[in-house]
């Protein structure tokens, strides 16, 4: 496996994978109306507009297996980690702690005091086992559809 900066033609990939994850993974602690509303196939064309944005803005990684990606995520100058997803073929393997230590590496670069990050309940236990800690239970209500995640925090050293 490698990691590496992202690169603009990863934008599809990434697309790919996040909606992959989203209906796999998450499946298991969402509702299909909630996968279905977090990652809507009505939005799929927009978000190469805007994650193409910000994922280039942002300081972010991408984990590779030969050439498929197969986990990425992203820091925000801010300290906010705004996604982290993992391929459902390659989950509990260390690809998301080797990207996590990617974003801390980077996080100290620019010298942040803490991450920050909205963790969904299927991510929650990774990010705890990672030193972060829940700040609140939030509930995100997208086109009508509730769904909650929760705010963590990880102090810096």
């Amino acid at each position: 496996m490698e990691i590496r900066r992202y690169e603009k033609r990863d934008l599809s990939q990434i697309i790919d994978l996040f909606y992959e994850t989203v209906h796999t993974v998450n499946r298991k602690d969402y509702s299909q109306e909630q996968v279905n509303t977090w990652a809507s196939s009505d939005e799929r064309g927009s978000k190469f507009n805007t994650w193409g944005d910000s994922l280039a803005q942002n300081t972010t990684f991408v984990a590779l297996d030969d050439r498929r990606i197969v986990g990425f995520s992203d820091l925000s100058s801010r300290g906010l980690i705004d996604r982290l997803y993992i391929h459902h073929e390659y989950q509990r393997i260390g690809i998301a702690s080797a990207l996590l230590n990617e974003i801390e590496l980077a996080a100290h670069r620019i010298k942040l005091k803490k991450l920050r990050t909205e963790a969904s309940i299927t991510a929650k236990p990774f990010f705890e086992r990672k030193g972060f800690q829940v700040i609140t239970k939030q509930i995100i209500n997208k086109n009508g559809i509730t769904m909650p995640n929760y705010l963590m925090v990880k102090t810096l050293q």
